[in-house]
């Protein structure tokens, strides 16, 4: 039975920013843009017109907020708040995470290695154990907190960490000695990711954003000097390229790699000769995308030379350029990466559409026994499985992290010589039986025939009868897979008799490369027409009833979103936008913004080409909105979202309200800007429970749904 849907008697007028004409002409082609005025954020206008647009959806959810409560409720009834991570070895400390019930943020503690693991209960301290970071303290008293990394030194008496409390994912770094609890270093600020010591620990290794937010230099700071001695170690000019490092297992090497979507390079620096300078490591060769593992005597790459699916090749330490392949993708793989220690290797990868992991040991000389590789595997029909903390060189066992739509985050160990698994620990879930639920794979088929996996979960009683509310989920760009994952808040719309799926469309990683290349620059609408098979398929097979299909998607995925509504807005009852990219014709015909060139390789460059131009313009969600009947329509920003731009929401939203037809008080179009945010939304937990209800209650509400079974 349908929920009868709150209607308000006199629905709030929403609010209309003025309309100040701006021209756009491209390729001979002239686009008036009324809207375009509102990306200035310091304007006191622009301000003025998204504290209305919130005070607007405010007005148009206050009848909601029994609901919002009770879905709060229900997520924290759904998490053991007071909880601990399971405890991860780096050298002679077991490292541990803690949540504490009613605090946002965790506590990071380690305890002395006494032989074995330790045995820690949640809200229990063990004796000796030590707090080294108390996040909810240093969050005090900030309307935003984020941390962007932590690293302890080699010898374990210092803590880098860095911290960003505006949002806009610039950190200052912290360095912490762990034996006094002295803050000694914070000269470094608008850093980007990435902290690593040099191995005499005198030396901090960070990254540096340019004005487009591209993370574009590698530096070193000496521990307790100003900033502005700071060395320069790497800069990466080429626009269309990021640059980031990490540090090998074995602590020799910081690895340097710079990438653009189809291209990499990469760098080793000795850290036992931390100011030396960087040398290189495979060079750079247009089309060529690989990613280098320190592997001790030798070095370990995956990359696409040889191969579309990838392939696993080494070489030596004195030519890391000549590569020798020893593994190549089979039929429907992908190999991703692979991480190097000292009596083997891991290598993830994906096969039949899902994550996997395939153990490679090494022979007594430091090869791979190829012939002995086995996968890890727990043979469920959706199970993902990825590689877990595994931050020593010496381990002879390899931890792993499983997980599904009902399976929540499982923490296994596997030992390499003898294959023995051990399941550390499943991530607790109160209230929950996975008994109650089902899930399977289902196959949408496209409009040029091509089978699109769906992940589908729901209630064991729901009825494949035509009836069922319905929620499905995409992303679709950058070959970023949305793997079938374990969400406590899903059990708020599976409980209520919703059908919760995910679209694996073209543009996404999931199937391999090729299913990625299909799905950018020219064959990008394959991923909007994707997602709309995946939507007829749930209603054909009577999975979920024709007028009760909710979608989201968020950032690309909110491309996603938008250009879906538009292509099938009769498909949708209503439609949840995260931080999406919606103006994005206008985005990336302007190199200026943040990572417009790098996105050219994804979207292709309509500055320099006109078929791209006219490709672009043809799907971009706010240039094509129709006179028709739409989705209810809820789109949420941040106003310091470094990469997406509040202005693409605020402009889609003004243009939809004044071009579609549908009814305002049935189908609202509502939009929310935090004021103190970023590309993530709000920080802390409870504050993302509470946004998060927010935008649940409003798609029960417009799916009728709002009742438990």
């Amino acid at each position: 039975m349908t929920d009868a849907l709150p209607t308000l008697p006199t629905p709030p007028t929403p609010p209309v920013p003025p309309r100040r004409p701006t021209e756009r002409i491209v390729h001979g082609d002239t686009v008036v843009d009324p809207y375009e005025w509102m990306r200035d954020k310091t304007n006191p206008e622009v301000i003025a017109h998204l504290e209305a647009e919130n005070a607007y959806a405010d007005a148009r959810t206050a009848h909601l907020a029994g609901l919002r409560g009770a879905l709060v409720g229900e997520f924290v009834g759904h998490t053991q708040e007071t909880d601990l991570s399971v405890p991860v070895r780096r050298d002679h400390w077991w490292y541990i995470t803690r949540t504490t019930a009613g605090n946002d943020y965790p506590a990071f503690t380690r305890v002395a290695d006494t032989g074995s693991m330790p045995q820690v209960e949640p809200g229990t301290m063990l004796e000796g154990e030590q707090v080294l970071l108390d996040a909810q303290a240093e969050a005090a008293g900030a309307e935003f907190y984020s941390l962007g990394g932590l690293a302890p030194s080699p010898d374990h008496t210092l803590l880098a960490y860095a911290v960003d409390t505006a949002g806009d994912e610039r950190f200052t770094i912290r360095i912490k000695d762990l034996s006094s609890g002295e803050i000694v270093d914070e000269a470094v600020t608008e850093a980007g990711y990435g902290l690593a010591f040099s191995a005499d620990q005198q030396w901090l290794f960070y990254a540096r954003v340019d004005e487009a937010w591209r993370q574009h230099q590698i530096w070193r700071h000496r521990l307790g000097a100003a900033a502005e001695t700071d060395e320069l170690v790497l800069e990466e000019s080429d626009e269309r390229f990021m640059i980031g490092f990490d540090r090998s297992r074995d602590g020799s090497t910081l690895v340097i790699q710079a990438g653009s979507t189809t291209t990499s390079e990469a760098w080793l620096l000795d850290l036992a000769d931390p100011t030396s300078a960087p040398r290189p490591a495979g060079g750079r060769r247009d089309g060529v995308d690989y990613t280098v593992e320190h592997a001790g005597d030798r070095l370990l790459i995956v990359h696409n030379a040889t191969a579309e699916g990838f392939a696993l090749a080494e070489a030596s330490l004195q030519d890391p350029s000549a590569w020798t392949d020893l593994l190549v993708a089979g039929e429907g793989e992908r190999l991703l990466a692979v991480e190097a220690f000292a009596s083997f290797a891991a290598l993830e990868l994906r096969s039949g559409g899902l994550a996997s992991v395939r153990l490679l040991p090494r022979r007594a000389d430091g090869s791979l026994d190829l012939e002995a590789a086995r996968e890890v595997s727990h043979g469920g029909e959706l199970d993902t499985v990825e590689l877990d903390a595994n931050p020593n060189w010496d381990q002879t066992s390899l931890r792993y992290e499983l997980t599904s739509l009902l399976t929540p985050p499982t923490i296994a160990e596997v030992d390499v010589a003898g294959g023995e698994v051990s399941v550390l620990r499943r991530t607790p879930v109160p209230n929950y039986d996975p008994e109650l639920y089902v899930e399977r794979r289902e196959w949408a088929r496209a409009a040029d025939g091509t089978a699109i996996p769906i992940s589908l979960v729901a209630r064991r009683e729901v009825a494949a009868d035509g009836t069922a509310p319905g929620y499905l989920y995409g992303y679709g760009s950058y070959e970023v897979s949305v793997d079938p994952s374990f969400v406590p808040t899903r059990l708020s719309l599976l409980d209520r008799g919703v059908v919760v799926a995910i679209a694996h469309v073209r543009g996404g990683g999931e199937m391999g490369r090729a299913w990625y290349e299909h799905g950018k620059l020219l064959e990008k609408k394959n991923t909007f027409s994707d997602f709309v098979a995946a939507a007829e398929h749930l209603v054909e097979t009577r999975l979920v009833a024709p007028d009760r299909l909710a979608a989201e998607g968020r950032s690309a995925g909110g491309l996603l979103m938008g250009a879906v509504a538009n292509l099938a807005p009769e498909r949708f009852r209503a439609i949840i936008a995260g931080v999406p990219f919606v103006d994005t014709l206008t985005t990336i015909l302007d190199p200026s913004l943040p990572l417009t060139v790098g996105e050219w390789e994804e979207w292709g460059n309509p500055v320099d080409s006109a078929e791209v131009y006219r490709y672009m313009k043809g799907y971009t969600p706010y240039e094509n909105v129709r006179a028709v009947d739409y989705p209810a329509i809820f789109a949420a920003t941040s106003l310091n979202d470094t990469r997406v731009f509040f202005v693409e929401p605020a402009k889609w939203i003004a243009r939809l309200r004044e071009t579609v037809t549908s009814d305002p008080a049935e189908r609202p179009i509502l939009f929310r800007c935090e004021m103190v945010a970023g590309h993530g939304g709000r920080s802390g937990r409870y504050r993302k429970w509470e946004q998060r209800a927010d935008e649940l209650a409003w798609l029960l509400n417009q799916l009728g749904a709002t009742r438990l079974l």
